[in-house]
This record gives structure tokens, sequence and C-alpha cells, in this order.
């Protein structure tokens, strides 16, 4: 292996490398034709004025410059990234006023033109429809001089923005001596070696001293940009004037050409083949023998699960850090025990990247279980699975992007105050969760009774479910469903007792065993919360069998008051007659013998007002086992270990 690593530096040093280097001391006029401005730009004052200088009305003003030529940054032939270090002087002020805004980047960018609406804000980089997406093509080191957002530590920082006005790190500059909009010269120095960002500031008349970075972070910059790209300055007022410009300008780039040598290439060629077949077996040999080593690792039976399936399209990690700006936390849309889930766009389309937690103990199969479970299914109420990726040790799905978010979010307040956790979410009418509930019948009605193979969820509950922009429901988070594989075959073994406490029937505590039955008691949780608007209860009631949903609504209904306990939030405006049939049918799917809840067929007939709510004696029965055979037959399709295993964790989601 060393003389292979000796063979290809040999041939690596054979690459023609140019350097791209300019140095702007000032700033004159003369420089102009070596520059490319924007209409709001201009050399003034021995200086690159990026917005105008304070003469006139210069607010919402936006302005990028840029040297005028185009820097290699990467070669896509040899996958290598240029190197480049910049010095730069700034100089930010308002001299009329107290008050400032909004600050200065540099940049590197796929696109010249400055974005329409990019003042203020948004420093010129983005817009409010480019922000956050791959559309925006930029990297920027920012200087900002106003507390725009929350996360923002205040109104001297320097951070680093990808595709986005939030930056995905900041730092504060006033613990290192540096005020940004007090008008003096400010020297930057950024350093980037093809794998780390560093970037390092201080004060002009301190450049003595020996300078410390303020921040450094690894990243590959061929993920957001093309091989060739402009490199400047963007900079922005908002409502105050504010002066934004550079003094001085340094840089010094390592442009990576094509190889010029082509003898070497091919004397080494031969060599270098054999080597690499040499290397390579000496690689797949090592690897074979890792994964025997390691069998707990899951990693390498992955890609051979998803083969075997139908599953949709796999993407590149590549393409989905770009969707996601490089799973930029403002893009998060929420987290689970399985993973945090980002916003992204892909082909000019949203999209939801669910990115595998590392600390998921059970995340590889979890993973498995989603894409060969929900990639092989189609049904209008499940959440459809765009592909998957697998690489670099990264899991990923990609779903469609549902604008309405989870149902969790409109169901669920606060029952001392009876305000709903985010108040701004919109107060859902009978009619809607109506129609929530129909929804969430039906993709379980399919997965039980109408798909291929009986699948079992394991999981129903309000955080998954989603809500497109018709507020439809699609069922989803598959991480711990399990197909049947026979639909003759009665039950199929496992090893781990999973679900979410409160939703999980009492028998899959006493039995580690999850069946039809308890998917169907799941859905009636999930019914008593939409239409009753309230929480489950607290985490010491969640395993307490009096204590649940369940046993506070039986006593409405023991009472002969179960239109009560409706969401007072909709004010009465609900047909009472449909309300009390479904949460009578509520009951009864949770009802404490599995034997006598009613299937999801039966469920749907009385949502749809085809059929009766099932009869459900007024004293919540006790639990009891073995539960009271049934009154009829009928396919008991289950997971089940051993018949009276028990447990000592309950695996919470």
């Amino acid at each position: 292996m060393a003389v292979l690593h000796l063979l290809i530096l040999i041939l690596l040093s054979c690459t023609k490398v140019e350097c791209f280097d300019f140095n702007f001391t000032d700033f004159q006029q003369d420089n102009r034709k070596d520059l490319l401005l924007s209409d709001n730009s201009t050399i003034f004052r021995d200086a690159l004025q990026i917005t105008p200088d304070l003469n006139g009305d210069v607010k919402d003003t936006p302005g990028r410059a840029y040297y005028g030529k185009k820097f290699r940054l990467w070669n896509k032939k040899k996958g290598r990234l240029a190197s480049f270090n910049t010095t730069f002087v700034i100089n930010i002020s308002n001299k009329d006023s107290p008050e400032v805004g909004e600050g200065l980047a540099f940049v590197l960018t796929a696109d010249a033109d400055v974005p329409q609406d990019s003042f203020g804000q948004w420093l010129g980089l983005v817009n409010a429809t480019t922000n956050g997406t791959s559309r925006a093509g930029i990297v920027g080191v920012e200087f900002d001089t106003r507390k725009s957002y929350e996360e923002e530590p205040d109104g001297n920082h320097v951070g680093l923005d990808i595709n986005s006005c939030y930056s995905i790190v900041q730092r504060s500059l006033s613990g290192y001596g540096v005020n940004l909009s007090v008008g003096v010269d400010v020297q930057v120095v950024v350093q980037y070696d093809g794998k780390n960002m560093t970037v390092f500031v201080s004060n002009r008349n301190e450049t003595q001293r020996s300078p410390v970075p303020v921040f450094s972070v690894p990243i590959d910059l061929s993920l957001f940009l093309p091989e060739s790209v402009h490199v400047g300055f963007s900079a922005s007022t908002g409502e105050f004037q504010q002066l934004n410009c550079v003094r001085a300008w340094e840089f010094s780039g390592e442009d990576v050409g094509e190889d010029s040598n082509l003898l070497w290439v091919w004397i080494f060629i031969p060599i270098l083949s054999l080597g690499l077949v040499l290397g390579l077996g000496f690689y797949i040999h090592r690897r074979r023998r890792s994964r025997k080593d390691d069998p707990e690792s899951g990693f390498p039976n992955i890609e051979d699960h998803i083969k075997s399936s139908t599953a949709p399209r796999r993407f590149k990690l590549r393409e989905l850090k770009r969707a996601t700006s490089n799973f930029n936390h403002k893009n998060k849309l929420g987290k689970g025990g399985f993973g945090t889930v980002y916003k992204g766009i892909w082909k000019e389309e949203e999209i939801a990247v669910k990115r595998v937690s590392k600390k998921s103990h059970q995340g590889n199969q979890e993973f498995i279980a989603e894409v060969t479970t929900i990639g092989n299914l189609n049904h209008k109420n499940l959440v459809k699975l765009i592909g998957w990726c697998y690489e670099n040790k990264e899991l990923l799905l990609v779903y469609e992007y549902m604008p309405n978010g989870s149902l969790d979010k409109f169901i669920v307040y606060d029952e001392k105050t009876g305000k709903y956790d985010e108040p701004s979410q919109t107060n859902l009418s009978w009619e809607t969760r109506l129609l929530i509930i129909q929804g969430v019948a039906e993709s379980l009605d399919y997965l039980h009774n109408g798909s291929e193979k009986r699948v079992l969820h394991r999981d129903v509950k309000c955080s998954n479910i989603m809500l497109d922009s018709q507020f439809n429901a699609r069922l989803g988070d598959f991480g711990l469903a399990r197909t049947i594989q026979q639909r003759e075959k009665t039950h199929h073994s496992t090893i781990e007792v999973a679900g979410t406490p409160g939703y999980m029937a009492p028998e899959t505590l006493l039995l580690s065993r999850a069946t039809v039955e308890t998917d169907v008691y799941s859905y009636g949780v999930l019914l008593l919360e939409v239409v009753c608007g309230r929480k489950l209860g607290n985490e010491s009631e969640l395993n307490n069998y009096n204590n649940s949903i369940v046993n506070w609504l039986w006593e409405y209904y023991r009472k002969g008051r179960i239109t009560d306990a409706v969401d007072s939030n909709l004010e009465g405006d609900f047909v009472e007659k449909e309300v009390e049939c479904a949460l009578i049918l509520g009951l009864a799917c949770c009802h404490p013998n599995p034997h006598f809840r009613p299937s999801m067929k039966n469920v749907l007939a009385v949502l749809t007002g085809e059929a009766e709510p099932p009869q459900v004696p007024l004293e919540r029965p006790s639990f009891v086992w073995p539960a009271l055979p049934p009154v009829f037959s009928h396919s008991d399709i289950s997971l089940t270990t051993t018949q009276f295993s028990t447990f000592s964790e309950v695996d919470g989601r």
C-alpha cells in the first residue's frame, strides 16, 4: 500500500497548478477595469464602496463588488478543491446617527447579479424567495452590525452563511475588542485549505499582535458552489443609512487546472492500475473481515436489504446537503427519537429530509424498515417516500413536503391555560378533524387489509400524522413498522417492545406483542386527542392504566355527558351526533380486551355513517389477561416473542 500511495503522489504532482493572485492596497478609478461592480457600488475616496457613500438617501440599498475574473474553486474531473488566503480591510460606519444597519460580507458566488429585494436583513446575499435554498448559490462570511434574528448573539458579530442569511456558525466580536460599526478600519483574514474555513478579525492598528481565529469551520465548498465562482463582497443598508466599504484587498489562491504532462500519466497508468487492483483486493478483504468482526454495526446489511426491495430512488449525500443548505438549523422542521427532519429544495420542489440520528440505538433497523415498508406502499393517506441516502454512515430519508406539518401542533394545548402550544396555529374545525381521523383510518385499513403484504405500523400517534396543504392526513414514520411476509401467517417474531407510552395497548406491555388490535388501540387514543384536544397526561401517568385520556373520557361516558369532553376551542360548532358517535368509537378502539375492538374496516364504516358505533359498557372494563375469548373468529396478525415474555424498558419515541 505504501508503494501505491507513492505512485498516486507522483501522479498528482504532475498536475498543473496555477496561482490566482491580486492585490489592491487601495482603490483608484484605474482599478475599475479589474473589477465587476453592481449599479449601487462604486470606487470613491480611495475605497470600494459596496453600497453608496453617505450622500443622499441610501436607505434600503444592496450592492455587490467582485474581482473581474472568476476563480477556479474546484476541479470536477479530479475531484480536487483549491485553497485560498485573502486579507481585506473593511470600514463600516454611520456618521449621522447612532443607529446602524445592516452589514457587509465576503462572498463566493455562482451568480454575479444582486438578488431583487435583498436590502436590509438580507445583506445583498439572498431574498425572501431564495433564502435557505440551493438557488442562492452563495457562501459568505458576514460582518453584521444589526441583530436581525433572535439567534444572533448581538449587533456586532461575524458568521458563516451558506445559501442563507442565517449563519451556520456565528461569533460576537465584542470579546475580541472589535466594534464593526464605529468607523474604524477592521482587518480580516479568511483562509481556506480545501477542508476548513478559518476567519481572523482584528483592528487594523493592532495587526502586530498574533492573530487569533474567531472561528474555524469544516466545510466542503464544492457541495454548494460551481467549479468557477465570483469572489468579492456583498452589503446592504436598511432603515438607517450606513457606509459599507472595503479599503484594501489582497487575494492569493490555488487555481486547480488540467493535467499538463501526459507523458508521466501514460508511464504510470499501467503501474497505478496494478497497484489499484492489489489495493482494492486488500481493501475488500479488510472490509469483509471488519464486517465479520463487527456484527452489531448494522451498516453492512443496509444496502443488501434495500436493494432487495422496490425502494424509490437513491440520492447522493451531496444533493441533500445542497437541498437543505448543509442541514441548516433554520430549515429544521422537527426532531424525534429517530432523527431530525429538515426542509429542502430539490429540482424546484419542496422536500422533507429526515436525518437519522447516530444516537438512535435502533437507527439502522428503523431506516431499513422505513425504506422497505413505506417505499413499497402507495396510498393517498400515506406520506410519500421519494428516496433515500446511505453514504459516509449517514442515513437519510426524503419525503414529499407537508406544508401544514404534524397534527400534534394543532390539537395539543396546555390544559391549564386552554391555549395551543403554538398560538399561531389554526384552530381546526370539526369538519377538518373528521376529515383527519377518517384519513388516518383509511391508511390503517390499507396497511392491514389493502396492501399486498399486511403491515403493522406500531407507532400510530399525532406527531406521526402529517397534514398536506388541504389538511388531508398522511400517516408517516414507518421506522417501527413490520411487514407480515405471508398473508396466511399469524405472527412474526421480534425482539423489541416498541411504541410510544400512552398509545400502547395494555397487552403490549404485558406480552411484548404487537397486533392489528394494538394498532387499533393507538388509533383510538389518537381519535380521542383530535376530538377532545387533550394531552395524553403527564409522564408519570402514561403507563398507568387508570390515568389515561381513555379513562378520563370513560368517566364522561359513564355520567351520560360524553360530548362535554369535546375540545372547548370548537365553541360548540359541531354536529353533536357525529361527535358522540366518534367518541364512542374511540372508546371501543381502546377496549381493554383486544377481541372487542373493531377492525379498521368497521371504524371506517362508522365514521362515514354506514354503521352504528359498537356497543360500549358504561363502566370501563378491567384489564384481564388472558383476555376473554372472542365471540367470533378472525385472523390474529401479530408480532410476538414468547407467549408471556416480560420486559424492563419501553422504547418510547
